[in-house]
């Protein structure tokens, strides 16, 4: 097991404050295994480009909160901070309805960067975008 101490879903919710970007996307964590941690997101008006459907930033923000709570979750987080700082989405189809799931899983978990490769995947088992997420661990003042 890779993280710090043992979570489930709703320890993961718990991290997330009232009216953040998760909460107002719809964004809920739904599982936690041994070395990765999955989110899912509704895919609606809140998340919908011009065109009807996913937009691209949505996806980034889904993988982002993903990565950077998998992060969170394998630090101490009384001495330090985990914070998203670069990011590469590669967006594969388009989604109109129903939920995208992102999994979150260790590519490095070193002292002070961690790198996540996450896929998301539509209700219906396809992949719909791929990315990568480093993640910057420091001291907390």
């Amino acid at each position: 097991m890779i993280w710090f101490k043992k979570f489930d879903p709703k320890d993961a919710m718990s991290l997330t404050t009232h009216k953040s970007i998760v909460d107002l996307l719809g964004i809920e964590f739904t599982e936690i295994g041994d070395d990765y941690i999955k989110a899912r997101m509704p895919v609606d008006e809140r998340s919908h480009q011009i065109h009807g459907i996913l937009h691209g930033g949505a996806t980034c923000v889904l993988t982002e909160t993903v990565g950077s709570f998998a992060s969170l979750m394998c630090i101490d987080t009384d001495k330090y901070y985990a914070v998203g700082s670069v990011i590469n989405c590669n967006h594969l189809r388009p989604v109109k309805d129903g939920y995208v799931t992102a999994t979150a899983r260790p590519v490095h978990l070193g002292k002070s960067k961690h790198v996540w490769d996450i896929l998301v995947h539509s209700d219906q088992g396809k992949i719909i975008a791929k990315s990568e997420l480093t993640c910057a661990v420091t001291l907390k003042p």
